[in-house]
């Protein structure tokens, strides 16, 4: 980690933390204060000590944490009063996304808000009973500092201990009352969709895109399930809701316009000033919408976005073993966005230097919005002023020229575990990115990934794991890591037509259903009983930052029920679709792949058989034309010689004709004539994905 983050170096003796693998806990790991990690030993120091526990939740890109760090857990006299009178525990939010999830839920319940670094404390039973999120080092108005807090927090819990413990037991029961979740009753109905869309339009900015105000996130989920209810309505200001945000979105500052790829969200409603931490999360997502609009519009634009978005995660997130590292942090040399903003003294320079003469210098610095003064504490974060835009190629040259400058500065620190969620995620990108835009170098890293998760991720009793970084991985997955791997699997088949990557999307979802379902709500827990137990068992149907697991396993389960021809799987997602459905359409910005997946279960399937051997250019040829329309219902299901799928129903009969791969492109019970021609099976798929037909309801 960068320096910015230790001061001190690690000259001081190190804590428990220096055991660890997780970047975020190792930045930690000679603060004074006595950290232990989540685990075993921590609680049963707690039990014995009948000390409180001091929780800090945090992730290695989050800017605050950092400053919390500085300030507080740094200083000798904090550290002493922490260790003194409390077990401190010190978690990654991103290794440990079930103690985040129940634990911010009681701090929102306590304080009405929530964040990171999140600060709760806890009983030794692992009750909260109070919280908050960051706190200063000393008082300010309206904010205790961290030292008063700890001060009054350790009286309370010697002085009216009954009192602490009742609070933490009632908190406790509301928390298990807020995450139960109860069985669905009626099926998704299309008016809900159309509600969702409909109330998605009252939120719209029409003048900055997006929904709502400052801060701003991109919600790449949304936008896409808008695509689709457009697709089916036709409706120009529903598809200008998608392409007037993602316009201003690749226009802002949000958007790397040197390097590609976005940061997490925007501090303003304009998309121009970022929190600049750049997450894999975010850019998988973000590439794939981008992806899905170009499919939708023809426009290249969204193309080159997507394309430079997929180039930023291969070259600064990828690795050496074939996965991607989690986030690029928001700070270097001790200040936030200092990587990415610029003087103009500085820009000018770097330009005349890369042969642009002063006259081309200027009008570059003008497209940028870069100015004497700035446009962010002195300098300027480069974002499509409105102005007219140079020559592409004068543009493209500038890009290299300014990305090699950046490139001699000091970096934000990486944060390179590598999660099995997010990689899942990346992967369904790069595969859709090899698909849709016929570049070899995304059916690379489309394969380096797969290698990646098979060789890293994939335990030998056929479950995965949760985290890995330098070669070791640990923390049995939860349920969002099975969903979204299965999910970027079911992608890598489609994109590469190796039918091992389709098998073990099944056996993975089998295993998720094993381990996760269930049966009494028809829904998914996000844990295991591999997990700990701990005042709540989470479970969530709510889209967030990241698609819920539930989501992303309905979603899955309607593709794998089409390919498998296993009903169980079609009941599993209908049974998850009703257990939302009462709230999706009332909160739709919470819903986003929730809402795709409902959507899909409403339509007829729509699948492309292509028969013939995986690498042969004529059938890569049928699966990236099969790609190229709009047809988000579409499931492409690669038929190589040999494969036991071939006994499966969605594949009886179809085997290449004339001895040339052949494509079957089905809708529902109705089949196209098969061909071997590219563009007659784009054709094909374009028709029968326009012509969209209700499934019949059971």
């Amino acid at each position: 980690m960068s320096d910015e983050h230790d001061p001190a170096g690690t000259d001081r003796p190190a804590n428990r933390l220096a055991g660890e693998t997780s970047p975020y806990l190792l930045q930690h790991a000679h603060n004074p204060v006595d950290w232990y990690p989540w685990g075993n030993e921590a609680l049963e120091r707690a039990r014995s000590a009948d000390r409180p526990i001091f929780l800090s939740i945090g992730y290695s890109a989050c800017h605050w944490c950092h400053v919390m760090e500085r300030e507080s857990f740094e200083n000798p006299a904090i550290a002493a009063q922490l260790n003194r009178d409390f077990v401190a525990i010190k978690v990654d939010r991103e290794e440990r996304p079930d103690l985040d999830e129940v634990y911010m839920a009681a701090v929102q319940t306590m304080t009405g808000g929530g964040g990171w670094p999140m600060s709760v404390f806890l009983t030794p039973a692992l009750e909260p009973f109070f919280g908050g999120t960051y706190f200063p080092p000393d008082d300010r108005p309206g904010m205790p500092g961290f030292p008063r807090v700890l001060a009054a927090v350790a009286d309370a819990y010697r002085t009216r201990r009954a009192e602490v413990v009742e609070q933490g037991r009632q908190l406790a029961a509301h928390l298990r009352e807020q995450l139960e979740v109860l069985p669905g009753r009626a099926e998704v109905e299309r008016r809900q969709l159309d509600g969702a869309a409909a109330r998605l339009a009252a939120a719209f900015d029409e003048v900055e895109g997006g929904f709502g105000g400052a801060p701003k996130f991109p919600a790449p989920m949304t936008l896409e399930f808008l695509l689709r209810t457009w697709r089916r309505s036709g409706d120009p200001h529903t598809l200008r809701m998608v392409t007037h945000t993602l316009d201003r979105m690749a226009d802002g500052g949000i958007h790397d316009q040197v390097g590609g790829g976005f940061a997490r969200y925007s501090t303003d409603a304009r998309w121009l000033v970022p929190h600049f931490e750049k997450m894999l999360y975010d850019n998988a997502q973000l590439a794939h919408a981008y992806l899905e609009a170009f499919r939708a519009t023809g426009m290249d634009r969204y193309a080159q976005v997507a394309r430079r978005t997929l180039d930023f995660m291969i070259r600064e997130l990828g690795t050496d073993d074939g996965g991607l590292a989690s986030a690029l942090d928001a700070d270097s040399e001790g200040e936030e966005g200092r990587f990415y903003t610029w003087e103009l003294g500085e820009l000018r320079e770097t330009l005349e230097a890369a042969a642009i003469d002063a006259a081309e210098a200027t009008a570059l610095a003008d497209y940028w919005g870069v100015t004497a003064g700035g446009n962010w504490e002195g300098r300027s974060i480069l974002h499509v002023a409105g102005l007219a835009a140079p020559p592409e190629a004068l543009l493209e040259h500038a890009r290299r020229a300014l990305l090699a400058a950046r490139e001699r500065r000091v970096r934000p620190s990486r944060d390179d575990k590598q999660l099995a969620a997010w990689n899942g995620m990346a992967l369904r990108s790069l595969s859709v990115g090899a698909l849709v835009l016929g570049e070899d170098r995304y059916a690379i890293a489309t394969r380096e990934c797969v290698r990646f998760i098979r060789s890293r991720l994939l335990r030998d009793d056929g479950r995965l794991w949760r985290t890995a970084r330098d070669g070791t991985a640990h923390t049995p997955a939860f349920c969002e890591d099975y969903a979204h791997v299965a999910d970027g699997l079911l992608a890598a088949y489609a994109a590469l037509g190796d039918a091992a990557d389709l098998e073990l999307a099944v056996a993975l979802m089998h295993r998720a259903v094993a381990d996760f379902w269930d049966e009494a709500s028809g829904t998914f827990f996000d844990t295991s009983e591999e997990h700990d137990r701990i005042v709540a068992r989470p479970r969530s149907l709510v889209d967030g930052a990241t698609p819920a697991a539930n989501s992303v396993a309905a979603d899955v389960l309607l593709r794998l029920a089409l390919l498998t021809g296993e009903a169980d799987d079609d009941r599993r997602a209908r049974s998850i679709l009703r257990a939302a459905g009462p709230a999706i359409d009332r909160h739709p910005i919470q819903f986003g792949r929730m809402l795709s997946a409902a959507d899909r279960s409403l339509a007829e399937p729509l699948d492309a058989v292509v028969a013939g051997e995986s690498e042969d250019p004529r059938a890569v040829a049928l699966r990236r034309a099969a790609a190229a329309p709009f047809a988000p219902d579409l499931v492409i299901a690669p038929l190589p010689g040999g494969a036991h799928i071939a006994e499966w129903p969605l594949f009886e009969g179809k085997v290449p004709r004339d001895g040339a791969p052949t494509a079957y492109v089905c809708r529902g019970y109705a089949c196209d004539e098969p061909t071997s021609d590219a563009a007659r099976a784009a054709a094909q798929v374009a028709l029968l994905g326009r012509a969209v037909t209700e499934r019949a309801t059971p």
